[in-house]
């Protein structure tokens, strides 16, 4: 039961962050350099603000932030923010969900297969039904789509799955969160600085960003590197199909999107493949 809470409350977060992404890079509200240096910056700040808070308290004194969390996950983590907000400038919605979900499950079922973690067949049956489902919910919108915004969110949906992975191993996650976010600060920035040329930011565009550093990302990750301590790598690529189907429904709620039969359709299959996948390890 935990957890499936923490799961949960993850996957919210993650759908959250597509819409905050939405709304300040569509419009253009700020430029997708600052959004990725705002959205890291101000993660780390909450992070570390938490960390020293509560999660200090319970964590012996020699054992530092820094030690919890690396570079290689903090660089994995810059490159899913950097490329998924320059992709979010090139390619439509639609497009973009099947790529990067679909780059995530193949990182993911890649490792785990090589790593000797064999699949049942409640799980495959599962999975592709989840796959189809979200087939079917984005293909309506399906077009060519830019090359190089393909090509950045594909990279966007391997660098989170190698950041999934790598964090399965946490032992404090929340710590490890937050310092993977503080290492990945000076990316961002050196980032931004590189990009001083496109520079352009409104309030409310900051003010989104921030909320996605912060709530989306920063605690967000944070409750998913707690998650995964309880999934199999196969698990923790298969339930994050369902983020598609809740981004849909927030686009609904809040963005005033139309809720057709069709959304309401592919979202029963895609969490009913998500379910069949999860349980079916437990039940076998």
């Amino acid at each position: 039961m935990r957890t499936a809470g923490l799961t949960a409350a993850a996957l919210i977060g993650f759908a959250a962050n597509s819409l905050l992404c939405r709304m300040a890079l569509r419009p253009r509200l700020l430029d997708a350099a600052t959004f990725t240096s705002i959205r890291i910056v101000s993660g780390a700040l909450a992070l570390l603000v938490v960390v020293g808070v509560g999660a200090a308290a319970r964590t012996p004194r020699n054992a530092p932030i820094a030690g919890a969390g690396s570079w290689s996950s903090a660089a994995a983590l810059f490159a899913y923010a950097a490329a998924f907000s320059f992709a979010y400038l090139r390619i439509g919605a639609g497009t973009g969900a099947l790529l990067l979900f679909g780059a995530v499950q193949a990182t993911m079922l890649a490792w785990a297969l090589r790593r000797g973690e064999r699949l049942r067949w409640p799980e495959w049956a599962g999975l592709v039904t989840a796959i189809a489902g979200l087939v079917a919910l984005v293909r309506p919108g399906l077009s060519a789509p830019d090359p190089a915004g393909a090509a950045l969110m594909i990279a966007a949906g391997v660098a989170w799955g190698a950041y999934s992975l790598r964090g399965r191993g946490a032992s404090r996650p929340l710590v490890a969160t937050a310092s993977n976010f503080a290492r990945a600060v000076p990316l961002a920035l050196a980032l931004s600085l590189a990009d001083m040329g496109s520079v352009h930011v409104s309030p409310r565009g900051a003010l989104l960003a921030v909320a996605s550093g912060t709530l989306s990302s920063g605690l967000g990750y944070g409750l998913w590197y707690a998650a995964l301590g309880g999934l199999t790598a196969t698990q923790a690529a298969v339930v994050q199909l369902s983020v598609p189907v809740l981004v849909a429904g927030g686009g609904v709620a809040l963005l005033g999107e139309t809720l057709t039969p069709r959304l309401v359709a592919c979202g029963v299959v895609i969490l009913g493949g998500v379910a069949l996948a999860v349980l079916g390890r437990q039940k076998l």
